[in-house]
């Protein structure tokens, strides 16, 4: 019986270089799992949308499909934006949602794959307070969840972590690496926490002007693809017990 396609679920950007990262991760993703048919679909401002890749999926006869949201968080894009998107799909499909990318050990390993790449080392990491940029919520549960991996990634040897937010959530990133210097900390790190460039991890940029390190977004790390693959074996398994494979 053929594996459900993956159709990786993408907020979609203005700033090109958001629609380019989703792409090179999928490539990645297919990289890792050959024979797995991958498909981008976006909510807004890029194409494909996601209405579009369900119908062409439904002409072509695929009738299983495991939506996986490129989210990091459970905030409003995944409890509603996208449960709505497949709502509308073609009845003959059956589409499975899973879970967010976050949080995963392997994303914390992408931050620091990406800190390391910016010149830090592991020996640096006891003297470094590190600021966990995301780009914020007004939902409180992707709050906490930020919150929680800041202080699990803490207890891995880092001077301190310290959340931070681009929008809707304080403290903003400039405030928190003031925080971290008051603190003591001999170096400070800004990790973005976000998938792909626009607006929001530009932002994020600014905020770091005063610190001493400023990682790239998760983008295409190996870790990220292997966080989508788990996402889609753990939602695909229901799929296939419900067809009795």
């Amino acid at each position: 019986m053929r594996r459900p396609v993956l159709l990786v679920v993408a907020h979609g950007s203005r700033d090109p270089r958001h629609a380019a990262t989703v792409h090179e991760l999928v490539r990645r993703v297919r990289a890792l799992r050959p024979g797995l048919r991958v498909e981008t679909g976006f909510l807004d401002f890029n194409v494909p949308s996601v209405n579009g890749v369900l119908e062409s999926l439904d002409a072509e006869g695929v009738r299983d499909v495991v939506a996986l949201p490129l989210l990091l968080t459970r905030a409003f894009h995944a409890k509603a934006d996208i449960p709505a998107v497949l709502a509308e799909a073609p009845p003959r499909l059956r589409i499975r949602q899973a879970e967010v990318l976050g949080p995963s050990p392997l994303l914390l390993a992408a931050l620091e794959r990406r800190l390391y790449e910016a010149g830090l080392t592991p020996a640096d990491k006891s003297s470094t307070g590190v600021v966990l940029a995301s780009a914020g919520s007004s939902d409180p549960e992707a709050i906490a969840v930020i919150a929680d991996v800041a202080r699990e990634w803490r207890h891995t040897g880092w001077c301190a972590v310290r959340p931070a937010f681009a929008s809707a959530s304080l403290p903003r990133t400039e405030q928190a690496v003031r925080e971290l210097r008051e603190l003591g900390c001999a170096r400070v790190a800004v990790a973005p926490y976000v998938l792909a460039p626009g607006r929001l991890p530009d932002r994020v940029a600014r905020g770091a002007a005063g610190a001493d390190v400023l990682a790239d977004v998760l983008g295409p790390a190996p870790e990220v693809a292997q966080v989508l693959l788990e996402r889609y074996d753990a939602a695909r398994t229901p799929v296939l017990t419900a067809l009795g494979a």
